[in-house]
């Protein structure tokens, strides 16, 4: 997976749906984009609401710098190849700013995906 322009951003605004107003639900959040992927990590797991909005209606935007990507969201990302950069990339990127080893977060790191929704590729 190769790096993209967009992990320059510190932060990226994500839209869901609230899964039980209608409404859109916006947070900021910490990311790192890889190819067609954001890739987010949830401290509180499957609890907070944008990852429950996520699993109830998948689609979503997110807003990095000035552009709005539509996206499809998948959680959690499962063990393999895909987590494990995702997760080493997060950790490089945001580590120094929080507890915890790399190990410490491929051992237990909730890790989201967003994919760039296939009709504005």
């Amino acid at each position: 997976m190769e790096p993209s322009p967009l992990d320059a951003e510190s932060v990226c605004h994500l839209t869901t749906t609230g899964r039980v107003s209608g409404r859109p639900h916006e947070i900021e959040i910490w990311f790192t984009a890889l190819g067609d992927s954001l890739y987010l990590i949830s401290g509180e797991g499957a609890d907070p609401d944008w990852v429950q909005n996520l699993r109830a209606d998948p689609a979503a935007t997110v807003t990095v710098g000035e552009a709005t990507i539509p996206v499809m969201g998948r959680v959690p990302v499962h063990p393999g190849e895909e987590r494990t950069v995702a997760v080493d990339r997060l950790h490089d990127k945001y580590g120094s700013q929080v507890t915890g080893t790399r190990e410490d977060w491929h051992r237990t790191a909730f890790i989201v995906a967003l994919d760039v929704h296939p009709h504005t590729r």
